[in-house]
């Protein structure tokens, strides 16, 4: 099984993928910047860690870790923030950085409307003991272990009272990313290829003590399948909350978390999967961590 694994994520980095080549999160609406630089700063800051494994049952499954950051100067009427990551997948692993600037426009109705911009390097490596023991002398492998490149994204968003709405893009440039060294003629080279996000949400106070939050996020890569993704979070007492989720043709999610004093959120998502593998399988599941300390007064 082992052996196989490895050869779906190598071909996956190496050549032109039908996946995304960013992470995800089951809690990004928790994690700031973590799809939208132009959310960065809006309705105040915080700082925090998440760690999140897929298919944890399986030899070199995704890991992923992350620290984020976000906070808001209200003067300027600008947000900064970003996140450094490492997400590691068998033989292959990213670690990346990307900081983010929004510049944050009040409406008259008490909200904000954000233009972000975000910068972002990224060092792709790959294992070659790993990868040669199970393809052999294969030239896609190439002779380097490490690429690091640069890249960019854009996007613009709305916050009100009770909803936030927003679009991005990431890997603009789509700088190239090529591990080949054969002489063969080919009609694609490896590269970042551009992520666009759609997001929204919407806070409903059911009653003094009850909120529920429903969001949408759609993900769309022009050579991967467009991923549909929903939710809804109870919050109770701004104390205690869980929700449920559901990626389509993918996985249901299962989240709760703890606000301490309302500073200090602890999230925890459990993810079950019903492809490329089933709950019927050993493992087939993911778990993701959450600390989060809101700077907000």
């Amino acid at each position: 099984m082992k052996k196989y694994f490895f050869i779906l994520f190598a071909l996956a980095c190496i050549k032109q993928t039908n996946a995304q080549q960013l992470q995800t999160s089951s809690m990004s609406d928790l994690q700031g910047v973590f799809h939208n630089p132009s959310t960065a700063g809006v309705g105040g800051g915080a700082v925090g860690v998440s760690y999140r494994t897929q298919w944890s049952g399986f030899s070199g499954s995704p890991k992923t870790a992350t620290v984020f950051g976000s906070f808001a100067l209200p003067g300027l009427k600008i947000g900064l923030g970003g996140y450094i990551y490492n997400d590691k997948t068998g033989p292959t692993s990213r670690t990346g950085i990307e900081l983010a600037f929004a510049k944050h426009i009040p409406t008259g109705n008490g909200g904000t409307f954000s233009l972000g911009l975000e910068a972002r390097g990224q060092q792709y490596s790959l294992d070659r003991e790993k990868l040669t023991a199970t393809l052999g002398a294969d030239p896609a492998i190439g002779t380097s272990d490490n690429k690091f490149v640069f890249d960019a994204g854009f996007g613009i968003s709305y916050t009100g009272k009770k909803f936030q709405i927003g679009a991005s893009a990431s890997h603009l440039v789509q700088s190239k990313l090529d591990f080949y060294t054969g002489n063969l003629t080919r009609k694609e080279e490896g590269r970042l290829y551009r992520h666009y996000y759609f997001h929204g949400n919407y806070k409903w106070e059911v009653d003094p003590s009850t909120d529920l939050i429903p969001s949408l996020m759609v993900i769309y890569m022009p050579n991967a399948p467009t991923e549909y993704q929903g939710g809804l979070r109870v919050e109770h007492n701004e104390t205690f909350w869980w929700g449920v989720g559901y990626r389509a043709k993918q996985s249901w999610i299962l989240s709760a978390g703890l606000h301490i004093k309302k500073k200090f959120t602890i999230g925890y998502s459990f993810d079950i999967y019903k492809t490329p593998v089933s709950v019927y399988d050993a493992g087939a599941n993911g778990h993701e961590m959450l600390l989060r300390y809101n700077l907000s007064k």
